[in-house]
């Protein structure tokens, strides 16, 4: 009888959450065994290595075509998709929305699940706005939260204005200053969006993603650290307030095994983490709940260039490996400002190269009222695609929500007619829940247990020492802006505080 195999952490999903878990442990002790197990396998020839910059031609290709869109939730494609795999061994690596998973998802239709080693982290734009006011969730303690917050900038290599402002990137922000400067403090103006990616002279500019947060990832070369994929964590196992264990399915053969470990950090999405809590019999009354995502009004109009006083062979053109000239950002600053802005600027060109036109892409994030009756409901009877208890969701506006994306509809309209003709009726949507991909709070934090939070500050499952959660569905506070950057406070107080607690037990080095 052979022993069951152990670890001192195991860390469930391999996307930015669970890579940067794993960075913040191994920069803390680089003896500590790591296990990282993920249901899916890699996109091209090296796991977690970003879309954007993969070597495969045929896979730059699709994701360029699929990201011009600037709208996350067509990454899937522009049609919402709802036939079900016949099995999960026919799927290949990538991302598929919710419905075609077999979850009951049409309250939030586009909603998509990565099923690929890196997770979304090989999908993501990289935009990385950070959060303020109402957005933030110090619990009391903003030091700290500053530390953290730049612990996650550092991690993920945020760069301030990587892409633009070109010179007609900076006709555009003038607009929005003089439209919005005024509205918040002097940080929170209209400027270039801050990006995690790796700045250059020229060239493309490379994504960070869970195999460049953390290297072993992608290339191996750490006999501490293992990746399992193409293996679900089914349930975990546990004992007088611990969790000892999981138990792991492998998809191709469906054979069953244990894990043992000294801490389990859940990285696995906000779907696919309280299915998981569910699944495993931890299931407190807030799991699941609390399930919020911004509202997504976007628009896009072209340049009025008599407008602005420019030629054509004066529009600028995207540096080589890039669909955008420019990519700023609105930040929302509260009550007179409450939208995040996501402006996505391109010039369309002839067969020849030669400028045609000059596209403003202008996206407005609304943010929408935490309540708990939004949420996530498991079956016990139904299982999805992965075998795993159904995911339906139940999801819609308050009326306060619906007044706010009223203005957010009237707001961008307003803002695209600054920068030429603009056709409400053609040119502007607010589209479908699920499209932003920035789904939180379904196992969100808080400071005690008392029904409204899942998880302590540190990621801490309420009622366990050695479960820890990390991730967007962490965030208890409604976000405007988007999420990964955020979530990634989450990921590394976690860490810390694992980190910590297997020191105090004398775990790895």
């Amino acid at each position: 009888m052979t022993d069951t195999p152990r670890t001192d952490v195991l860390v469930v999903g391999s996307g930015i959450m669970g890579s940067v878990v794993a960075r913040l442990l191994r920069d803390t002790d680089p003896a500590l065994r790591i296990t990282m197990v993920d249901g899916g396998t890699a996109i091209g020839e090296v796991p977690g290595r970003h879309l954007h910059d993969v070597d495969d031609p045929v896979l730059w290709s699709r994701y360029n075509e699929q990201v011009t869109t600037g709208i996350q939730g067509m990454y899937t494609g522009a049609e919402v998709v709802r036939d079900v795999a016949g099995s999960l061994t026919e799927l290949p690596p990538g991302m598929f929305h919710a419905l075609a998973f077999g979850e009951d998802a049409e309250a939030m239709p586009a909603t998509a699940l990565a099923w690929n080693a890196g997770g979304m982290g090989v999908h993501w734009t990289a935009a990385t706005p950070w959060p303020a006011g109402d957005e933030v969730f110090d619990f009391g303690d903003p030091a700290r939260w500053a530390a953290d917050l730049d612990t996650a900038r550092r991690v993920l290599a945020v760069t301030p204005s990587p892409i633009g402002p070109t010179e007609v990137g900076r006709l555009v922000l003038d607009v929005l200053r003089r439209r919005y400067d005024g509205t918040g403090p002097d940080d929170r103006g209209p400027q270039p969006m801050p990006m995690a990616v790796t700045a250059s002279a020229s060239g493309p500019l490379p994504r960070t993603a869970p195999g460049t947060v953390f290297p072993p990832l992608a290339t191996g070369g750490d006999p501490a650290f293992t990746l399992v994929t193409r293996t679900l964590v089914t349930s975990l196992v546990m004992s007088d307030g611990r969790v000892t264990g999981a138990r792991l399915r492998r998809v191709a053969d469906g054979a069953e095994s244990e894990l043992r470990a000294d801490a389990v950090v859940v990285c696995a999405d906000a779907l696919r983490t309280p299915q998981l809590l569910f699944a495993s019999g931890i299931r407190p009354d807030a799991l699941a709940r609390h399930l919020n995502e911004h509202a997504f009004v976007t628009a896009r109009v072209l340049l009025d260039l008599d407008r602005f006083g420019l030629d054509l062979d004066a529009l600028p053109l995207p540096r080589t490996g890039e669909f955008c000239t420019d990519s700023l950002w609105l930040p929302q600053t509260g009550a007179a400002q409450p939208f995040h802005g996501q402006i996505m600027n391109r010039t369309y060109v002839d067969d020849d190269g030669r400028p045609l036109a000059h596209s403003v892409g202008l996206s407005l994030y609304v943010p929408v009222e935490s309540r708990p009756e939004n949420r996530l409901v498991f079956s016990d009877t139904e299982t999805d695609l992965a075998g795993m208890p159904r995911i339906g969701i139940e999801f819609g506006y308050s009326d306060s929500d619906r007044a706010l994306i009223r203005r957010a509809l009237a707001e961008v309209g307003a803002l695209a007619e600054e920068f030429g003709p603009f056709d409400p009726h053609t040119e502007r949507a607010l589209l479908p829940p699920g499209s932003s991909l920035h789904l939180t709070g379904t196992v969100r934090s808080g400071t005690a247990d008392d029904g409204t939070s899942v998880c302590d500050p540190d990621g801490r499952v309420w009622g366990f020492d050695n479960l820890y959660l990390a991730g967007n569905g962490v965030i208890p506070t409604a976000m405007a802006a988007n999420v990964t950057l955020t979530g990634t406070v989450t990921a590394v107080r976690a860490a810390h505080a694992v980190a910590e607690r297997l020191a105090l037990m004398g775990v790895g080095s």
